[in-house]
């Protein structure tokens, strides 16, 4: 369909309501210092609770694609119901007792309903887009990375505000997101049904030599990217300790991963004339510089660090949609759904590694000395890319 006859207002509705929607997905991060201090929770429950999360996310990836659910149903229709139910877990929290296995179970539940928020939302913008699909799905990965981020917003914007109405006003917004994608997005004109998904294709990842690569630059990058979103607040928090300054943690958590949006936009206009890979490979070689520079950013001066932190925001996760791409390039075409479901779940699953780590020994060390424990991700992601870049002429 030719971008003037499609209604102007498909790709705004979509981003909007997917900004909505996945601003669920880090609402339990945003209030957990309240519930360690309210409920006696202890460090290592930030990792726990971001991984209930990524869990959920796998387990309603895998379920979603074995049942075929965005193809026996309209999208836009498991969209507003993933939509209703993640907004519903997310603040049934505020009813029920104190009580961290209550916390992990909704936030697992949570994640279950992102599979049907992210994705199918890709799948939405694939309906209505022919041609510019790769411009509307670098607008989608920029609406996941500010949804991540608006939950900190929210406490850094009402810092009076009680957790109870910070997971009330997220989940007030994810439900009015599926709404808004129901109502105001039909089905598209090329809305196609997606192939049965095929578990055999887990084995072209590992047989395939440039989707191997691909891939693997990917699963570094995962284990980097949900550990370092999860844990910048504490490196805000610690950095504000060592110096003695006041600083808004919820805020600057929320600027520091909104800067992804940058990263996304702009490696998608570069990679027009550099090429996929190029970009991602660059991308990823800064954030992991990042990770290095960890121990000795978090002495540096107020300015000096911020800027550091946005740096590492920009490219943390500029490289996603890249990633995306070459392995959508790269997948057997009767395999890509199948493919990208596994690449998709593998990532997921080595990101609970990396957060789970780094949790575990947050009480004990400096978050500041942990953070280059991320690095091995990016560089065996790097190591495996290697391939994929153009030979120098």
């Amino acid at each position: 369909m030719p971008s003037d006859e499609r209604p102007r207002h498909i790709l705004p509705v979509i981003i909007l309501a997917q900004f909505f929607g996945t601003s669920l997905w880090f609402a339990g991060n945003a209030i957990l210092p309240e519930l360690q201090r309210d409920w006696g929770l202890a460090a290592s429950a930030l990792g726990h609770v971001t991984s209930a999360v990524q869990l959920g996310f796998i387990s309603g990836t895998l379920c979603f694609a074995i049942l075929a659910l965005a193809d026996r149903l309209s999208p836009r229709q498991v969209f507003f119901g993933c939509a209703l139910l993640g907004a519903g877990a997310n603040l049934a929290l505020v009813a029920l007792p104190p009580s961290l296995e209550a916390l992990l179970l909704l936030r697992f539940a949570t994640g279950f309903c992102l599979a049907g928020i992210y994705p199918v939302g890709m799948k939405i913008a694939a309906g209505w887009f022919a041609s510019g699909l790769g411009r509307a799905l670098g607008w989608m990965v920029g609406a996941l990375v500010l949804g991540t981020a608006f939950p900190h917003l929210l406490r850094g914007l009402g810092t009076t505000l009680h957790w109870g109405g910070v997971l009330a006003a997220v989940s007030l917004a994810a439900a009015l997101g599926g709404l808004a994608m129901f109502l105001l997005v039909p089905d598209g004109p090329y809305l196609r049904k997606g192939a049965r998904f095929d578990p055999r294709a887990v084995r072209q990842i590992f047989g395939g030599r440039e989707l191997r690569a691909a891939a693997f630059g990917y699963f570094g990058h995962m284990w980097e990217l949900y550990a370092w979103w999860a844990f910048v607040p504490a490196l805000l928090k610690a950095w504000a300790l060592q110096h003695d300054v006041a600083l808004n943690v919820p805020l600057w958590s929320f600027t520091v991963i909104a800067a992804g949006l940058l990263g996304c936009g702009i490696g998608g206009e570069l990679s027009g004339r550099l090429g996929s890979a190029r970009v991602a490979y660059w991308q990823l070689s800064v954030s992991c510089g990042c990770c290095l520079l960890a121990p000795l950013a978090i002495g540096w001066s107020q300015s000096a660090f911020l800027a550091y932190l946005l740096l590492w925001g920009i490219t943390v996760v500029g490289d996603s949609p890249q990633f995306s791409t070459l392995t959508a390039r790269a997948a057997p075409p009767a395999l890509l759904g199948s493919t990208l479901t596994w690449v998709t779940a593998i990532g997921f699953t080595i990101s609970i590694g990396s957060i789970q780590l780094l949790g575990s020994l947050v009480r004990d060390y400096p978050i500041g000395e942990l953070l280059p424990l991320l690095a091995p991700g990016p560089l065996f992601g790097l190591w495996a890319m290697r391939r994929l870049l153009p030979a120098r002429a």
